[in-house]
């Protein structure tokens, strides 16, 4: 199913994005990876066995978002899957970050994905076809302690992409949303520099490989929202139905940073 597909992916000089790309060439897709680091963006690209690319992208910038797409579009005539996964975290509480650090975060993680999906989307809808894949969190669903910043972004993230899927379905594009816990990647070096939360929910935490498969997973059958680890989705419903009761049972957990 994804043989000969064009995957437009953000933020794929490491972590889940450089991994997905490889696990797609390996089922025949093409992945095209974006980032900001053109190093790591030549070294992921030389791992990967079988067809792919790489253009230098920043997501905060609306210019640069445009040209890449074009640019693909010149190059493959198409984009068949846009997988918005570029993003950060900073835990601190809301006194201690400053305003502008907020600014920051929703720019990259929420409208970085808003400039990819209003890029690509002419082309998707001019084919009557498509997918878009947006990575977003489970903080988005579950707020925690010094997370104000992320968990609205991610929050801003979910809210885009279920009116977006209500908006393209008559369209012929789907649109998903990966909502993940901790992942074992760089994303805590910035977000966690003490290594206190990881440290707390290290047996949380979920290999990067094991959310790649499940993004892939999601492209091929189309999946309109998954929670990871899918036990998670358990403790997501209940606080969805008793948000206060699930304060007190998860809330010390979710709090230690």
């Amino acid at each position: 199913m994804l043989k000969g597909k064009i995957v437009l992916i953000s933020g794929a000089s490491s972590g889940i994005g450089a991994i997905t790309a490889s696990m797609l060439a390996e089922r025949g897709a093409i992945p095209v990876l974006t980032g900001r680091n053109v190093e790591r963006l030549k070294k992921q690209t030389a791992s990967i066995q079988g067809e792919c690319s790489y253009y230098v992208m920043d997501v905060t910038k609306t210019e640069d978002v445009e040209s890449t797409v074009d640019a693909v579009i010149a190059k493959y005539g198409k984009i068949d899957i846009l997988l918005n996964n570029a993003g950060y975290g900073q835990f601190e509480t809301i006194t201690s970050m400053p305003v502008e650090q907020f600014e920051a975060m929703m720019d990259t993680n929420y409208m970085g994905i808003v400039r990819c999906v209003k890029a690509v989307l002419p082309h998707m809808q001019e084919r009557g076809e498509g997918h878009i894949v947006n990575v977003a969190s489970m903080a988005g669903k579950i707020g925690s302690s010094k997370s104000t910043s992320y968990s609205a972004t991610k929050h801003a993230v979910l809210g885009f992409t279920n009116s977006l899927r209500m908006e393209l379905r008559p369209q012929g594009i789907h649109v998903s949303a990966i909502n993940p816990g901790p992942i074992d990647t760089a994303f805590f070096a910035l977000a966690d520099p003490s290594g206190s939360y990881v440290k707390n929910v290290s047996w949380f935490m979920m290999k990067p490989e094991y959310v790649s498969r499940a993004i892939v997973r999601v492209m091929e059958k189309r999946t309109a929202e998954l929670d990871l680890p899918r036990t998670a989705s358990i403790g997501i419903k209940l606080y969805g139905l008793f948000p206060r009761m699930a304060d007190v049972l998860f809330g010390g957990l979710f709090n230690k940073k």
